[in-house]
């Protein structure tokens, strides 16, 4: 089992894709926001649903700390991991890196027509 979790909307395609762009490059666990057990959901923020989720070595990270920190999971991670200590030196990093986040998250719907993959909260409603 791995050390890291990634806690993001299983509704939609986009955010799917990009889960599963992660957890098929590393060991992170996926769940879905439609899976999330209670004792999870205490973990996360109260407005939880408003971006992805990454808990790992006991730490919870949120919207594009998640994701930032779940691409160097990956195997990608030996050229990102630099690039990222790299830019936590100045300290605008954050507030970009979360402003991009949400123009991202803002745009899911527009991205999802590009890259997308059934969300499994739609393949648990079409089996039942």
């Amino acid at each position: 089992m791995s050390d890291a979790t990634l806690i993001y909307d299983d509704a939609c395609g986009f955010c799917t894709w990009a889960a599963e762009f992660v957890a098929e490059r590393s060991d992170v666990e996926l769940v879905g926001f439609s899976e999330l057990d209670e004792q999870t959901r205490q973990r996360l923020p109260a407005d939880y649903e408003d971006c992805a989720h990454l808990i790992i070595d006991g730490a919870v990270y949120s919207c594009g700390a998640a994701m930032e920190r779940a691409f160097v999971q990956t195997d990608l991670g030996d050229d990102l991991a630099p690039v990222v200590r790299f830019l936590d030196q100045f300290d605008d990093y954050t507030r970009v890196r979360e402003r991009l986040y949400r123009e991202v998250a803002d745009r899911r719907d527009a991205l999802g027509s590009i890259v997308s993959r059934e969300p499994p909260a739609r393949r648990q409603d079409s089996r039942e």
